[in-house]
């Protein structure tokens, strides 16, 4: 590859990165929250996380780059706290794609909490557990299966978006320019085997990524038998 399809692989690799991680501490208390409230907002909340799966990500993009362009509340606010404009640059991809990937890492996550026998949460309260300790002790340990499934689904999409990334982001190289965008430029430049040899490593990455998470997540029974 070259130096500028390297850049691009690493550029991607970051922004998925960074934007799992900030998306499984964001992800968690709101899952957390969904999967044990009963309260009348939560179908609105579960709406709003889940639009970014029925929303256009040019529709997305567009209204995040108003809202932190220059007459954006906040475009306003990062200049306030000198950090310039966000649009552009590293730090808008990272915000864009956690907005964008947020219901990948949510709804797995809300499932596995979901799955948790109440009767293990009040074992625990009767052993004097406070809230915190039945979350840590017994909660995240039991929802293993739904943090791997969140982890792997948050880097897979945030690694193939595109429109999104293309509206906040645009096309700088070495600094905003991951492959989805790099794809696009060799197809506009008719460098169609650049943009297979490319495409294709996508394609392989995302069935590996998809046979990992099937594999890990199967059944215990289905294990001790291939085993």
């Amino acid at each position: 590859m070259t130096p500028a399809e390297w850049s691009a692989v690493r550029l991607t690799a970051e922004l998925a990165a960074v934007t799992t991680l900030l998306l499984l501490c964001v992800g968690t208390p709101i899952a957390w929250w969904l999967a044990r409230t009963r309260s009348s907002f939560k179908p609105v909340l579960s709406a709003v996380v889940a639009l970014p799966i029925v929303l256009p990500p040019t529709v997305l993009g567009f209204y995040l780059l108003l809202l932190m362009g220059p007459q954006g509340p906040v475009g306003h606010l990062t200049t306030a706290l000198g950090l310039g404009r966000l649009p552009f640059t590293f730090g808008g991809l990272v915000v864009a794609s956690v907005l964008y990937s947020m219901p990948f890492v949510v709804q797995p996550l809300q499932q596995a909490f979901e799955a948790i026998d109440e009767r293990m949460l009040e074992a625990a309260a009767t052993l004097r557990a406070g809230r915190w300790d039945r979350f840590a002790s017994v909660a995240l340990p039991l929802a293993r299966p739904g943090f791997l499934t969140a982890t792997v689904l948050g880097f897979a999409h945030t690694v193939g978006e595109f429109g999104v990334v293309l509206m906040i982001g645009g096309n700088i190289p070495d600094k905003t320019r991951v492959l989805s965008v790099a794809i696009y430029d060799h197809v506009e430049a008719h460098e169609l085997a650049d943009a297979h040899r490319l495409a294709a490593g996508m394609v392989l990455f995302a069935l590996m990524v998809l046979v990992s998470l099937y594999l890990l997540n199967r059944p215990a029974r289905e294990r001790e038998l291939a085993a």
